[in-house]
């Protein structure tokens, strides 16, 4: 459930961002150059923050996958036979599959 909360704070602020940035860009001959810069400085602000959410997501992803190979490791350690078997199995079942193509 946390990381559906943090998908969609993170697409909402890539729409914000986006939104912004339309704004700046439709409008930047046509408004005064003190709203010009409030809107520059509104989508430097946007940019920034979504870059850090964007950070902040890739890190604990890589926690994750680096948590998951691990558990991988050692459960492949603990049973080698079962491991073989299972990569057997994968490597039949996408054999399969790509010489349907």
């Amino acid at each position: 459930m946390a990381k559906d909360t943090t998908a969609e704070h993170l697409r909402a602020e890539l729409k914000s961002l986006a939104d912004t940035l339309e704004e700046v860009l439709r409008g930047s001959s046509q408004k005064p150059k003190a709203e010009f810069d409030k809107l520059c400085s509104k989508a430097e602000h946007a940019l920034k923050e979504t870059r850090t959410r964007m950070g902040d997501s890739g890190e604990r992803i890589a926690e994750q996958t680096k948590v998951a190979a691990e558990k991988t490791d050692e459960y492949v350690h603990e049973n080698p036979w079962t491991g073989i078997g299972i990569g057997a199995a994968v490597g039949f079942v996408l054999g399969a599959l790509l010489t349907r193509r």
